[in-house]
């Protein structure tokens, strides 16, 4: 199953919660900080549970100000399909990924036409970024340099982020 571009917009609306309260007019856009951590639990932070053995007030104080969402679920158990899952809206199990992980010098898994939030968000004029692991394929080179995408040459992946 494909999701049409209403689709996306209808997920991306729900899951940030952008139209919440506001009309495109009134006032500024929200920042959008969207946070993946691998193995993290839900009674993990602060926020959630004030049973919780970590300390984590700045993830606490971010809670605090914006969206909490209770009710979510991964697409799966391990990095590279949830980060898939999540960028893309689509079900990584039905692409050509049938194993847990991509390393960094896999085949790019997104497509570069493929619609993404934060191709999205760029739609609408937003700046947007992917800060730390990326685990969906980018063909990096290797330490002595042999490894590199004939598809993209050594440089940033156009994935729907800015470089």
């Amino acid at each position: 199953m494909t999701l049409s571009r209403s689709h996306c917009w209808l997920a991306l609306a729900a899951a940030l919660s952008l139209a919440v309260g506001q009309s495109a007019q009134s006032g500024p856009r929200p920042n959008i900080v969207l946070i993946l951590a691998d193995d993290l639990g839900y009674g993990d932070l602060g926020c959630y549970s004030a049973e919780s053995k970590i300390p984590t007030p700045n993830l606490d104080n971010l809670a605090n100000q914006g969206m909490r969402f209770t009710d979510a679920h991964s697409p799966c158990a391990v990095c590279s399909p949830t980060r898939y899952g999540i960028l893309t809206g689509r079900y990584s199990w039905r692409t050509e990924l049938k194993r847990g992980v991509l390393w960094p010098w896999d085949e790019p898994l997104i497509e570069e036409d493929r619609l993404t939030i934060g191709k999205m968000l760029q739609e609408e004029g937003y700046d947007t970024a992917c800060i730390g692991k990326w685990h969906l394929g980018w063909i990096w080179p290797t330490t002595d340099g042999t490894r590199y995408n004939s598809k993209n040459p050594i440089g940033a992946y156009n994935a729907g982020w800015s470089q």
